[in-house]
């Protein structure tokens, strides 16, 4: 099994940041000590994808952190990405395992028991559920209830995350359930001081949710 904290996962975005100050971000977030790192770019060509994720990577590697790419496995194996991570409308956990190989991460998003379980049979290493609460980012939003987020828990022998509209003010709603780690997007990528908030959240994330 491949080794990954899920801790803290960061999903970075881009919208709205010179390329300079999205990389500062990114990297203040790092050193705040976010555990996971996934690269989304929903927008971007190919190359500018594959561009800015080779920037991204070379941050995560100097702090050890493994970078996951979202939806696009070309991307992943282009500049050598340790995970990658797929939609219930992305390629097939395991025709994407069948191409990338048994090192690498792959995690699934899921909102329903079913679609846990059937992730898991094909292979994925990790969990996204949720949405939790509704989201600003630039993705279809389902709402799932913190009883679904819980049956998935208890459901798959696998780290489940907790993602959607998450951040330090409202984590509290996920106590109690037996999740992996919160991935968070808005609550460090626009915050006044990235490396705090991460630093923040990942404190009370460890003391009062895992």
């Amino acid at each position: 099994m491949k080794k990954f904290d899920p801790t803290l996962y960061f999903i970075t975005d881009s919208n709205g940041f010179s390329e300079e100050e999205f990389l500062e971000r990114t990297e203040a977030a790092l050193k705040g000590g976010v555990t996971l790192v996934q690269i989304r770019e929903k927008d971007k060509t190919t190359r500018e994808y594959i561009a800015l994720a080779q920037k991204v990577h070379a941050l995560t590697k100097q702090y050890g952190v493994p970078l996951i790419i979202d939806d696009r496995i070309d991307v992943a194996m282009a500049i050598g990405a340790e995970g990658v991570h797929l939609g219930q409308s992305d390629m097939q956990i395991d025709t994407a395992r069948s191409i990338l190989g048994d090192d690498i991460i792959i995690g699934a998003t899921a909102k329903t028991v079913s679609q846990a379980t059937e992730a898991y049979i094909q292979g994925a290493d990790y969990l996204g559920v949720g949405a939790i609460y509704p989201t600003t980012t630039k993705v279809k939003t389902v709402l799932t209830s913190t009883q679904t987020l819980s049956d998935i828990c208890k459901a798959v022998p696998i780290p489940v995350n907790a993602i959607g509209g998450l951040n330090i003010q409202n984590i509290d709603v996920l106590k109690g359930i037996a999740i992996s780690g919160v991935c968070v997007v808005s609550a460090i990528m626009k915050a006044d001081d990235p490396a705090q908030a991460a630093a923040e959240l990942k404190t009370k994330i460890e003391a009062e949710l895992l």
